[in-house]
C-alpha cells in the first residue's frame, strides 16, 4: 500500500490560493499544505486552517517573495526592503547571510506558532530548504522545532527527520495531467509513503500579477478534486 500525502503549497499567499487550496481539500485529494507567514493571504489562511482541523497544516519558508518578518537583514533583500527574487538569490547564494536566514526563518516558525496550530513538517518556497549551502540552518531548525522536512525528490536532507521517504515534484507545469496519480504506482514502490507536491488555485487578480505560475493551478484545482485513487493508494 502507497501512502499518499498530497501536499499544497503556498497557502497564504493570496485569497485565491487559500480558497482553492481549501477546495481541493474538503471536496478533493488535498490532504496537506504548507502555509507562508509573510505574505497577504496569511491571516486568511490561519483562519481557514481553524475551522479547518482535518488539513494538516505545515510551514512554508519563504525567502524570494515578500519581504522578511525580521528587521535588519540587508544580505536577504533589495532597496526596496523586499527579499531578493529567485533568480538573483540563485545567482548570489555565496552573499546570503546564514545568521539572517536563520533569524528570518526562526521568525516565520514563531509567528505560526503564535497561531495556536500545530505545524506538521516544514518546507520552502522555491525548494531552497534543499540548497547545501543552508543546509546547517535547516538543520538547526529542524532539531529546535522538532520539525520534518520535506524531501528533496528521492533524496533526504542529511541530518533531519523526513516528512515522507520521498516528494514527488512534476505535477507542476505540463506535468499537469488528469492520469498523473493513476500512474503513480509506476513510480514509488509498495509500502512507502510518497508527498506529491501541488499549487491549486482559484486564479485572482493577485495571483496573476505576483506569480508567473498561476493559470495551471486552475487546472491543478481541477484534477485535485476529480481524481479517484486506486486501491493501492491510501492517503495518509
Amino acid at each position: 500500500m502507497i501512502r499518499l500525502i498530497v501536499n499544497a503549497d503556498d497557502f497564504g499567499l493570496c485569497r485565491g490560493v487559500n480558497y482553492g487550496i481549501m477546495d481541493s481539500h474538503l471536496y478533493g485529494i488535498v490532504n496537506s499544505t504548507t502555509m507562508m507567514m509573510n505574505t497577504p493571504g496569511t491571516e486568511h489562511a490561519i483562519a481557514l486552517a481553524k475551522q479547518t482541523p482535518s488539513l494538516k497544516v505545515g510551514i512554508h519558508l519563504v525567502l524570494t517573495c515578500g519581504k522578511p518578518l525580521s528587521g535588519n537583514v540587508p544580505s536577504l533583500v533589495g532597496k526596496e526592503g523586499a527579499f531578493h527574487p529567485l533568480p538573483h538569490a540563485m545567482q548570489n547564494k555565496d552573499l546570503l547571510d546564514l545568521e539572517e536566514v536563520e533569524k528570518e526563518w526562526t521568525a516565520q516558525i514563531e509567528k505560526f506558532l503564535q497561531t495556536g496550530l500545530k505545524p506538521t513538517h516544514m518546507d520552502s518556497h522555491h525548494h531552497i530548504h534543499t540548497w547545501e549551502d543552508l543546509l546547517p540552518v535547516v538543520q538547526r531548525l529542524s532539531i529546535t522545532y522538532g520539525l520534518p522536512v520535506r524531501a528533496n525528490g528521492h533524496e533526504q536532507l542529511r541530518g533531519v527527520p523526513a516528512f515522507t521517504d520521498s516528494c514527488l515534484l512534476d505535477f507542476y507545469g505540463d506535468g499537469v495531467r488528469e492520469d498523473y496519480f493513476k500512474k503513480l504506482p509506476k513510480k514509488v514502490g509498495p509500502d512507502t509513503t510518497v508527498e506529491v507536491m501541488c499549487h491549486p488555485a482559484y486564479v485572482d487578480s493577485y495571483l496573476m500579477k505576483e506569480s508567473s505560475y498561476n493559470l495551471h493551478r486552475l487546472k491543478e484545482l481541477e484534477i485535485l478534486i476529480q481524481t479517484k485513487l486506486s486501491e493501492a493508494i491510501e492517503l495518509g
